[in-house]
């Protein structure tokens, strides 16, 4: 399978421009799993044309060149629509983001005992407060809601992947295998991705030397020259989120040519009928996925996520199509 490059990068770290897009001829690929969580299943064959992909996800240095040519507000700086929270009080609707605060113990509440809505938390303030991008800058941007991610997509004439594009990508040429780079979580002792090492959420090791987000480009790429398809942050795609694959072609004649995820009624969380917010499909992991929590640094793995949530392990990276 041909894979070339445009142009190549050679700062430190990847220091990516817009222009820095891989060519991945297309082809078929085994999509989802039958060996983890269930929504990866069933696997299925599919089939997806050729595109560019970034090389990496999209930094704040890039995003930050977009807000400044266009002057565009993300999600997190606005006050939330009353409609798409009744019954929350006016207060809590005030502009803000969702932030990790690892708790110094946990009890049986699950993820609210580290997830905080901070007033004032947004791109350029991840963590809210006093938090900045200082050093930071060819990390990946996060803080970005869909509508953000696609604002500035379309910017550069580029979209957002679908799920499927995404996954053939991360794959690397590989199949069958349990990671992006073969079925050795950490092979020789290297370390391949930004996750989480320790018991989650109250002990990181912290032994890649990173606590959160890393810069772009800080671990191996993948056998297509992508980096951090894997760890570092969650990236949002195209397709609306469906709770399982749809069942394999019965005959290979009838394999799904560049699939597409369901529909925005389909993907509302149903256990929220109120909340009337479609989701989408996070691919790729984060640094908060840990091997005792949310074993999700795999190709096939997929999440849920609404459309206007933004949080501080969520970004992207854009597709060109011919």
């Amino acid at each position: 399978m041909k894979v070339s490059l445009r142009p190549a990068p050679s700062r430190t770290h990847l220091q990516t421009s817009a222009r820095d897009q891989i060519w991945i001829d297309g082809g078929g690929f085994l999509m989802g799993s039958d060996q983890h969580y269930p929504e990866e299943a069933p696997a299925h064959p599919v089939k997806v044309d050729g595109f560019w992909l970034d090389v990496a996800a999209v930094t704040n240095r890039q995003f930050a060149e977009f807000v400044e040519a266009t002057g565009y507000v993300t999600l997190a700086e606005k006050a939330s629509n009353p409609e798409d929270y009744p019954g929350a009080p006016p207060e809590m609707l005030k502009p803000g983001s969702v932030v990790f605060d690892p708790p110094k113990r946990v009890s049986g509440k699950g993820p609210p005992q580290w997830w905080r809505f901070r007033f004032g938390a947004n791109w350029r303030r991840p963590y809210g407060g006093l938090s900045n991008l200082r050093g930071k800058l060819d990390h990946p941007v996060v803080q970005v809601a869909f509508a953000d991610a696609m604002a500035y997509a379309l910017w550069k004439d580029k979209d957002l992947p679908t799920e499927a594009e995404w996954e053939f990508a991360a794959k690397g040429g590989l199949e069958g295998k349990e990671f992006a780079w073969g079925d050795e979580f950490i092979p020789d002792g290297r370390f391949m991705a930004n996750t989480w090492h320790g018991l989650f959420p109250t002990e990181n090791l912290k032994p890649d030397g990173f606590d959160r987000t890393s810069p772009v480009g800080s671990f191996p790429p993948n056998g297509y020259g992508l980096y951090d398809m894997i760890g570092n942050v969650w990236e949002w795609t195209s397709d609306y989120w469906t709770t399982r694959h749809p069942a394999p072609a019965e005959k290979s004649c009838c394999i799904p040519v560049n699939p597409r995820g369901g529909s925005a009624e389909a993907s509302r969380d149903s256990g929220q009928p109120d909340i009337r917010i479609a989701r989408r499909v996070l691919k790729g992991g984060s640094h908060l996925c840990a091997q005792n929590y949310c074993r999700r640094y795999r190709p096939a793995a997929r999440h849920a996520q609404e459309e206007n949530s933004a949080t501080t392990h969520i970004g992207f990276r854009c597709v060109r199509r011919p």
